[in-house]
């Protein structure tokens, strides 16, 4: 299993990516599943999941705001007490906006935005990373998207923090290697999963088209001809938290079914 006996904490736990990391990080072997969120009913739902699964996994759930320095060092430390070690940290919690164009952007909303997507991210990296120096290492994953590289009307706000995350998230691999941490990307694009599910229909009310023409035609922009679920997104991203991928560091995995390519 890729994360035997590891202890791995989740930001942003929710409804799409975020349970699912929490989810099949059980499933692949954690001892330990730190589960971040703002609400208490994410948190729950994913307990309940990863209990479903019947494994020895434990599940210690954090409400958290990283927008808040001091709320991220309470969950790393809260983290340490129980399992006594953070092997992994996944970066998934966001801030989307608004759908607007950038002239008309307000641009309130983008700091809002950029202080979840960024400044947040860096604060709940920075509250394990002492721990992770005094263990002799650790892998941290940011979740990106492929907005940063194919602009989508409207997502401006969304894309352009997760530009800026994508760049610290380079300079953090670069800082943190002599201490064995590793810092990588995971990139994702539209995922099957609840979020999708549900913009669906209004997509295809917006559009005049039916579901299934929606669905097809995102479908036909993806090598793989199809959207990819959240959970194989999710797998992907554990995957560099791994020790298969103790060779990966500075890099950028799309999980995309094949729609953006370097």
């Amino acid at each position: 299993m890729l994360l035997e006996n590891k202890v791995i904490v989740v930001s942003g736990i929710g409804p799409g990516l975020g349970v699912k990391l929490a989810v099949e990080a059980a499933r692949e072997g954690a001892r330990g599943v730190v589960a971040l969120a703002r609400t208490v009913e994410s948190l729950e739902d994913a307990e309940r999941r990863v209990r479903e699964l019947g494994t020895a996994c434990r599940v210690l759930k954090i409400p958290t705001d990283i927008t808040d320095a001091a709320q991220c060092r309470r969950a790393a430390e809260l983290a340490v007490a129980a399992f006594g070690r953070i092997d992994g940290l996944v970066n998934s919690a966001f801030s989307y906006g608004n759908v607007e164009s950038v002239e008309q952007a307000d641009f309130e909303v983008w700091k809002q935005v950029y202080d979840t997507n960024v400044i947040g991210s860096m604060q709940m990296t920075l509250a394990v990373v002492p721990q992770m120096k005094a263990q002799g290492g650790g892998a941290i994953v940011m979740i990106n998207t492929q907005a940063t590289v194919k602009p989508s009307r409207g997502h401006a706000a969304y894309a352009a923090s997760k530009g800026g995350l994508l760049v610290a998230a380079k300079y953090l691999a670069t800082e943190l290697g002599p201490c064995n941490i590793r810092v990588n990307t995971a990139s994702m694009g539209w995922m099957w999963g609840v979020p999708v599910q549900r913009a669906i229909p209004l997509m295809a009310q917006v559009q005049g088209k039916t579901e299934q023409q929606v669905l097809e035609e995102s479908a036909s922009t993806k090598a793989l001809r199809r959207i990819v679920s959240d959970d194989e997104c999710a797998r992907a991203a554990l995957f560099l938290l791994s020790d298969y991928a103790s060779a990966v560091t500075g890099a950028i995995l799309d999980a995309n079914g094949g729609e953006t390519m370097p």
